[in-house]
């Protein structure tokens, strides 16, 4: 194997995680209606792919290139599922039901924290339960779980993505 075969190589595996890593990353914006980031990541993406593309269709005698494509395949998933977790883009519908009867200080600390939280009383199998239901950004989920979990670890969370909100309160966003 010389030199200058390990390079190309490298180039198709790091260029491969980039192309899949940006496809990640695309697919989030188109679902969450992202017009611009789609279409200058589309862009970047392309040219990654046709690039590489072109480095395998020259020389499909060489099974290296083949691996090298499959591994940055296999690895830029990788990174994309790292990297959508670390960005956390979007925003959550969070509801809780509260397994304890007195829920005031967990309602009052989320408030505290800065989390709009609306409060229902429903009716569980056996008593009357309070749920909760709080729109945050995704990558608050984990300082409003660790909040609910000090006061109540038997709450039952459900999460689901939402398309952008109109009206009520909403940390970070000015509504007008």
């Amino acid at each position: 194997m010389e030199f200058g075969n390990i390079i190309i190589y490298l180039l198709i595996f790091f260029a491969r995680i980039c192309d899949v890593s940006l496809t990640t990353i695309r697919t989030i914006f188109v679902v969450q209606g992202r017009k611009l980031p789609v279409m200058l990541i589309g862009f970047v993406e392309a040219i990654v792919y046709v690039v590489v593309l072109g480095k395998i269709v020259s020389d499909l005698n060489d099974p290296f290139k083949i691996i090298f494509y499959g591994l940055g395949f296999s690895a830029g998933n990788f990174v994309g599922l790292v990297l959508e977790e670390k960005l956390a883009l979007g925003e959550l519908a969070v509801n809780v039901v509260l397994s304890d009867t007195d829920n005031d200080d967990v309602i009052k600390e989320i408030r505290d924290n800065g989390f709009g939280v609306t409060v229902i009383e429903g009716q569980g199998r056996t008593r009357m339960r309070d749920y909760l239901i709080i729109i945050i950004k995704r990558k608050d989920f984990k300082k409003l779980k660790r909040i609910i979990d000090q006061h109540d670890k038997k709450a039952f969370l459900m999460t689901s993505a939402i398309d952008p909100i109109n009206g009520g309160y909403f940390r970070g966003v000015k509504n007008s």
